[in-house]
């Protein structure tokens, strides 16, 4: 019998709330499975985010959990659904299941913003622009997953303007804005792209600049993914070894925190798009 494939993040995350919902009204493991008519390792898969689990046994635990929060549950069920399969799946075993995690949690987000300290969030980005970022990546990429690598980024984008597309807004670091990935030519292209992204309804874009001084965080890229309800928003962060995602209620209190004073040193809107021309014209010139 060939393995189970592991757990996506979605999976994990259901699992997750299954365990905290159990375990914040008392109820052991035993006596869920005994609630749900299966053994006691079965609820140990289905909180590890092995096993699914039906939408009846899902709204039979809640029940007995006490869970009155109509919404969320709908919304647990929503996530334990095993229906049509998004675009990401092509991608499986051709990419890291972290870069398939993110594309599901965009996806699914109702609302995100983005901190961003070295290059532009990967939403915004051009196709030479991305390529240009993963050919940097180290150790170095063969060609053919680099060209993959910013296929799949550029699918991604879609979510941005899809029909009933998440807000999204993008905090970018003046540093950001100046790094040259691929050059003086990609970099012109990107601020311009990024200017006309930011004209999109759902699409908001906010520079802080050198001259604001001390920020929050070490630099790090920071994706706040706002959920259906509140209780299933979650954190992204990138780092050399993948992305982590984070949800715990202390992590996503602190990035909103983050994310809050970010966008305080951050310009307006328009001031913020004046400050990408003066940085765009500036490469004209040296072109």
């Amino acid at each position: 019998m060939s393995p189970k494939p592991a757990p996506t993040q979605r999976q994990k995350r259901l699992g997750h709330e299954l365990r905290r919902m159990r375990v914040a009204a008392g109820i052991s493991a035993e006596d869920a499975a005994k609630l749900l008519g299966v053994d006691r390792g079965k609820i140990s898969y289905m909180e590890s985010g092995v096993r699914n689990i039906s939408e009846e046994r899902l709204r039979t635990l809640a029940h007995h959990c006490g869970c009155t929060d109509e919404k969320y549950v709908s919304a647990l069920v929503d996530m334990a659904s095993t229906g049509v399969q998004g675009w990401w799946e092509q991608y499986r075993s051709a990419l890291p299941q972290g870069l398939l995690d993110i594309a599901e949690l965009e996806a699914r987000a109702v609302r995100m913003r983005a901190s961003c300290t070295v290059h532009v969030p990967g939403l915004l980005q051009t196709t030479d622009y991305a390529l240009a970022v993963f050919r940097a990546v180290l150790p170095q990429l063969p060609e053919h997953k680099v060209t993959m690598r910013a296929a799949h980024r550029s699918r991604r984008q879609e979510v941005l303007s899809a029909d009933g597309a998440p807000r999204f807004t993008g905090i970018i670091h003046e540093a950001a804005l100046r790094m040259q990935f691929g050059g003086h030519r990609v970099a012109r292209e990107q601020l311009e792209y990024l200017l006309a992204q930011s004209e999109r309804d759902s699409v908001t874009v906010l520079v802080v600049p050198f001259t604001h001084g001390a920020f929050p965080g070490a630099g790090q890229t920071v994706l706040y993914a706002e959920g259906a309800t509140e209780q299933l928003d979650t954190v992204q962060i990138d780092n050399s070894h993948g992305p982590d995602f984070l949800y715990g209620e202390g992590e996503l209190a602190k990035y909103r925190a983050h994310l809050d004073r970010m966008e305080a040193l951050a310009l307006s809107p328009d001031d913020s798009r004046d400050f990408i021309r003066s940085i765009a014209h500036g490469l004209q010139e040296a072109s």
